[in-house]
């Protein structure tokens, strides 16, 4: 294995220059490692305690779709096989797997986020260039992951049986915390970021060799020798550098700076090496002299941007960690430019978080106590010490270092501590802090913590608060920091809590999640990563990254009912929903990029298709947000489709809908066990799609097609370019996917790639998407496993199908001369063509196409309109597409066909 070359495919996260950094310049902190061994000595050392790998999911999506094929909209079943592999091997060698998946783009990185998105978006205008020219895949170089992927990796990975988890935030501070406090091996993952955490041991999933375990662990500490750093400079450096959250032209000058004062530039090595090298030279030999005394803004040109600085620097810290860069404060109280914060612990509380993974080892390790308990905070659980975080190296663990420690003392600091212990929780950043604000107050008081800009204070942001207190916890912008602080109510026991009650003295927990068996540890950096949980004014944020101020009153949660929001947030955290937790705490959502071709006048984006269902689908889930007198507030849709420059989200208002016998609350829905309640389940699914009126026919069909149908009903009533040979090559692909082994399918090779077959194959898994949100919205009236890809759809396979289709193949040809298959598609076909037929949509083959058909779908961003041709009715109502890109409003269901 070559360790020069820790990536095998480019890496855009993490740490600006990092991972190029480490590969040409520093190949000696990268040692190759054996999984094997290390769970081995992990068990030596703590008998009883599972050898654990946190697996930051998304980082890993590339390494785990081996298939050849990914241009037709995903092989789901090798996809599925592969997972199963990698799953397998990893329990044979006695070694449990954690895994995470983003669950949110946190505010300060959407910037990143949509850099991202665009540079995608350039990617797919060149794959498709590139089958128009060839008509074939392109080369690996230009791989696309397929549509929903990360998506259904949640639940393909629960179905195998494995713990998933989905994040509250960015998920790679939750996976380096999950790993730190739970004595875990290391992290599996391709994100230079790793490096910066102070947590367990990083190790390459790139190269990962599956069947002998061996990969590549980077190790920080050798990273810091060869920089002459400490680990706790390491976030400096990373903030300095540029990251997801400081842009890198932020520092570009002072860089540099070092650069041009660096003595020791190397010829051999890039213009980006030399500059890591020079940026740490001067944080050890003139930052290191002024540590202690002078405040970061005085020996580094921060200017405006010295809250987004702080933000960044303390992004990387843990729960229970500190840095030396941050001035320290006594008695439990923490400062970030001039506001003062007090942190404690709730005594009535008592949450123990066992931190261990093993459920044999039985000890459990509190991650916060209260002031009574006097319990101290250790790291993890080995029977013999409760203290040791084993940091390996190489082959061989590193002295142990202390879960809450300061780097230089190593004196343990305990997560949080009561007022009379007169502990320091030392994240701190400004000694003189001249005011204090309350963070907030206890659930008797009822009072409201006003925060303001100026003299006099201009907005209130209600926040979610508990199940118990409904109090609204407001959020405010010091004038100079532009921080926004955020707190919730604490007797709910379920959100982190950083304040006290000064009347009942009663001290709120940072407690972790209840509903994933007290495993997850919940964002306890709120002091500093205060918006994470936030939604800001994006316009403001596009203008100026650190003005995170909103200009305009904003809720932070958009329901009140907390009980149908916890239920929300547990389906969330167990992966087992989708966007359902983000609509209702947020009420911002959004969706990557697909393989649309933005030269294609005929095909909508999936993104304007499927939009009318999420609106029914938002006032599902906002109900409670109108009254008679007002309507539900918009939902903030940060979706990529052609022509969008993604400068500001769409703002989609809820789209009324009737169901039979009412709109039913998300209380019965989700909450009520009797019999009868599926039934108003599937009635308000069917309502959410508008096929209530075809609930009998598709009551008739069997699983797995049942969805299917339900889908292709609504694709063909939404999109009238969609024609019959397309129906039948959808269905026929369905079918005779039931029949396939998955040997058959590696082996199945489509004559050529045809491009609008490429965009029909991600359309319709986009829509397999939105029924995992329409089906976890309803109360999960159709069982998940119906509509998952690898038992519904395969690129290939459908690719195949279509081409036959459009040569006008006998139906018996698609179905392979199978005659138990050729009745279930004649009745397949039947109930699709009479419910279309319901709504005046009559689906006709190509032959009877007149010229009229093409293009009568207007791209986004281009001039063009649906003209309502043929069996469109599109003059009762406005075209699909009748405001560009970004759009601030959309109200109504534009593109209906009826």
């Amino acid at each position: 294995m070559d360790r020069q070359m820790i990536l095998s495919r480019s890496s855009v996260m993490g740490v600006r220059g990092l991972q190029g950094f480490v590969g040409s310049t520093c190949p000696h902190i990268c040692t190759v490692v054996n999984f094997k061994e290390l769970a081995e000595h992990h068990r030596s050392k703590y008998p009883g305690c599972t050898p654990t790998i946190v697996v930051d999911a998304m980082c890993c999506l590339r390494y785990w779709y081996t298939p050849e094929s990914w241009i037709c909209g995903g092989q789901w079943r090798e996809y599925f096989s592969a997972l199963r592999d990698f799953v397998k091997t990893f329990t044979a060698a006695g070694i449990k797997l954690i895994f995470f998946f983003d669950g949110m783009v946190e505010q300060d990185k959407r910037d990143e986020w949509v850099k991202r998105r665009l540079k995608n978006n350039r990617e797919i205008s060149r794959i498709f260039h590139y089958i128009k020219s060839h008509k074939e895949q392109p080369g690996r170089n230009m791989f696309f992951i397929p549509s929903g992927l990360a998506v259904f990796t949640r639940f393909a990975l629960k179905t195998l049986g494995q713990e998933t988890l989905c994040s509250l935030q960015e998920a790679d501070y939750e996976v380096a915390s999950y790993g730190l406090q739970h004595n875990c091996l290391g992290i599996l993952g391709e994100d230079t970021d790793y490096l910066i955490y102070d947590t367990c041991p990083y190790f390459s999933i790139s190269e990962l060799c599956l069947e002998s375990l061996d990969t590549v662990m980077l190790c920080r500490e050798k990273l810091c020798e060869s920089l002459g750093l400490r680990v706790a400079d390491l976030p400096l450096l990373a903030c300095l550098l540029g990251n997801d959250i400081i842009p890198e032209g932020m520092f570009e000058s002072f860089r540099y700076k070092c650069l041009s004062s660096y003595t020791s530039v190397k010829e051999n090595f890039d213009k980006k090496g030399n500059i890591i090298l020079a940026v740490s030279d001067h944080i050890s030999k003139v930052l290191h002299l002024y540590q202690g005394e002078k405040k970061l803004e005085e020996i580094l040109p921060l200017g405006p941007n010295k809250a987004l600085f702080y933000k960044g620097m303390a992004s990387y810290l843990l729960p229970g960690q500190k840095s030396p860069w941050f001035f320290q404060k006594p008695k439990g109280v923490i400062t970030l430019d001039k506001q003062v914060i007090s942190m404690s612990s709730d005594a009535e509380s008592r949450e123990e978080v066992p931190m261990c993974s093993d459920p044999e080892s039985r000890q459990e390790v509190p991650m916060c106590t209260g002031a009574e308990s006097r319990q101290e905070v250790p790291m993890c659980t080995g029977p013999e010490s409760r203290r040791e975080v084993p940091m390996y190296t190489d082959s061989e663990p590193r002295p142990e270092v202390p879960m809450c420690s300061d780097p230089e003392s190593r004196q343990e600091v305990p997560v949080c501590t009561g007022p009379e212990s007169r502990q320091e929780v030392p994240m701190c950043s400004d000694p003189e802090p001249r005011q204090e604000v309350p963070m907030c107050t206890g659930p008797e008081s009822r009072q409201e913590v006003p925060m303001y800009t100026d003299s006099e204070p201009r907005q209130e942001v209600p926040m979610y608060t508990g199940p118990e207190s409904r109090q609204e916890v407001l959020i405010w912008t010091d004038p100079e920091s532009r921080q926004e602080i955020m707190c919730t109510g604490h007797e709910s026991k379920q959100e982190v809590s950083i304040c006290t009650d000064p009347i009942s003295k009663q001290e709120d927990s940072m407690c972790t999640h209840p509903e994933i068996n007290k495993k997850l540890p919940v964002a306890t950096d709120f002091e500093f990563k205060l918006e994470a949980l936030m939604r800001t004014n994006p316009e403001i944020k596009q203008e100026d990254p650190t003005n995170v101020g909103p200009e305009v009153k904003q809720q932070v949660t958009m329901v009140s009912d907390t009980e149908i929001l916890k239920v929300a947030r547990t389906h969330h955290v167990q992966a087992e929903s989708y966007l359902v937790y983000n609509i209702m705490s947020s009420g911002e959502i959004e969706c990557s990029n697909t393989l649309e071709d933005e030269l294609d006048q005929a095909l909508p984006s999936q993104a304007f298709i499927y939009r009318p269902i999420r609106q029914r689908v938002y006032s599902l889930l906002l109900e409670d947000c109108q009254d008679v007198t007002s309507t539900c507030p918009a939902v903030k849709e940060w979706f990529v489709y052609p022509g969008n420059p993604l400068r500001h989200p769409d703002l989609v208002r809820p789209l009324q809908m009737t169901i039979p016998g009412g709109m039913p609350s998300l209380k019965i829905l989700w909450l009520n066990e009797e019999p009868e309640i599926q039934v108003r389940r599937l009635d308000t699914l069917l309502a959410c799609f508008n096929l209530s009126s075809s609930r009998e026919e598709l009551q008739a069909v069997e699983s797995p097609f049942q969805a299917l149908c339900c889908l292709l009903i609504y694709l063909f009533v939404q999109v009238d370019t969609l024609c019959l040979e397309d129906l039948h090559a959808f269905i026929a692909q369905a079918l005779c996917l039931q029949g396939k082994s998955t040997s058959q399918l590696v082996n199945l090779q489509p004559d050529y790639i045809n491009p609008r077959a490429v965009q029909l194959g991600s359309l319709l898994v986009r829509g397999l998407t939105t029924l995992v949100l329409v089906n976890s919205a309803c109360g999960f009236p159709w069982k998940t496993s119906d509509f998952m890809p690898w038992n519904v759809f395969d690129g290939k396979l459908f690719h195949q199908k279509y081409l036959q289709s459009e040569k006008g193949y006998a139906v018996e040809v698609l179905l392979e001369q199978n005659r138990s298959r050729l009745t279930k598609f004649h009745n397949l076909k039947a109930i699709v063509c009479k419910a279309c037929m319901k709504e005046n949509r009559r689906i006709t083959g190509r032959a009877h196409w007149g010229s009229h058909h093409a293009g009568r779908w207007g791209r986004q961003g281009s001039s063009y309109h649906r003209t309502g041709s043929g069996y469109s009715r599109s003059s009762q109502g406005q075209p699909w597409r009748d405001q560009g890109p970004g759009s601030r409003q959309y109200e109504h269901d534009q593109w209906r066909r009826y």
